[in-house]
């Protein structure tokens, strides 16, 4: 399904990464193209490094509509990415080059076919000069967006709803089971226990976790269990990290999905859950969530997909879920970008409402 992956390397440095290079790179897919130029514009380097570039093309790179600015993603800020820079490129090249999607344009990928590299390119449309508004974890978005938006989690889910190509894709990782998922707290453990001796943290965590953030172990492993074990459903493509910081809204409103690094063969309610515990105030998810979850399964069956779970099971699935945002967003820090304390409160107080700790069957 997937081309092979491109016979000239991707730099481990930044320094090498240079027109003549991204010529090499591209010119397989794009015979005769000749990157004349290549101009910084915004350099960004976190867990993974967001390039942006303004080129000078031939021809044969204008023709193939190559845009003079680009972002350039990989990983050259050194981070132990765990492979979701080429799980990123693989995405690209496997599901987003073939159908229209919410997610950005890309114009090239490749990934390093080393096992111990899990590096990746993705060449994708600069949405930062398109005049649109990237996604902030503080926004207040509302409930008329938040439904815009679980409509367009609709058709990502949609667009490959139990479908052979995303069963051939094998490259994919299963949503929960996977390392990456189901070892995530333990990994991620130190910068949770930071934000848990925080006096605000303490002031709104639910009993049962407040003096002891261990628990939150058994509660995420119940999650893994439930969702291996007893979720049922077709499969479908899974975003993974469906925070509206993911997201992008392009002039015309069109919402876009980003970071597609934990993309998943999973089952949909990991990315509604995901993005309506944090999108909404707690007194908004109170009031509209199972209106909004109703809506989010009419929007799914109208892409087409058939065997959708009924209302009743979608809700019972969704009160399972909050774990995995529980043990995500409690682990964020500030300086990553996206401020997480609200987030965390609107989290934890959904699973006291939802009555996720009992439902996942655990007792302490």
């Amino acid at each position: 399904m997937s081309s092979k992956p491109n016979p000239v390397g991707i730099p481990a440095h930044l320094d090498d990464v240079t027109a003549q290079w991204l010529t090499q790179i591209m010119q397989p897919r794009y015979p005769g193209i000749v990157v004349e130029g290549m101009e910084q514009v915004f350099l960004r380097n976190s867990h993974t490094t967001k390039y942006q570039v303004k080129l000078v093309l031939n021809d044969v790179g204008k023709a193939a509509g190559i845009p003079d600015n680009v972002c350039l993603k990989a990983n050259w800020a050194l981070f132990d990415s765990q492979g979701i820079c080429r799980l990123e490129a693989r995405f690209y090249e496997d599901f987003r080059r073939h159908v229209a999607f919410p997610a950005p344009r890309s114009y090239f990928e490749a990934w390093d076919p080393r096992s111990d590299s899990g590096q990746g390119l993705v060449v994708m449309e600069d949405l930062s000069i398109e005049g649109g508004h990237f996604g902030i974890s503080t926004d207040h978005m509302g409930v008329e967006q938040a439904a815009r938006a679980i409509a367009s989690l609709a058709r990502i889910h949609g667009a490959f709803w139990d479908s052979p190509v995303l069963h051939a894709a094998d490259w994919l990782p299963v949503s929960m089971a996977t390392p990456v998922d189901t070892q995530q707290l333990t990994m991620m453990y130190g910068f949770a226990e930071q934000n848990h001796a925080k006096p605000d943290y303490q002031a709104f965590l639910p009993g049962w976790i407040k003096g002891d953030l261990s628990r939150l172990h058994g509660v995420y492993n119940a999650l893994i269990d439930f969702a291996q074990t007893k979720e049922q459903g077709p499969w479908c493509l899974v975003h993974g990290d469906s925070h509206q910081g993911n997201s992008y809204v392009r002039p015309d409103g069109e919402r876009v999905w980003l970071d597609w690094q934990l993309v998943r063969k999973g089952r949909p309610i990991r990315d509604f859950t995901y993005f309506v515990l944090g999108a909404l105030t707690i007194e908004e998810r109170r009031a509209h969530d199972r209106e909004l979850l109703r809506h989010y399964r009419r929007c799914l069956v109208e892409t087409g997909a058939l065997g959708v779970p009924d209302d009743d099971t979608l809700w019972e699935y969704y009160r399972r879920w909050p774990p995995y945002a529980m043990q995500a967003w409690i682990a964020n820090m500030d300086e990553w970008g996206q401020k997480g304390m609200h987030i965390v409160e609107r989290i934890f107080v959904a699973g006291e409402d939802l009555g996720t700790v009992a439902a996942l069957g655990v007792q302490f």
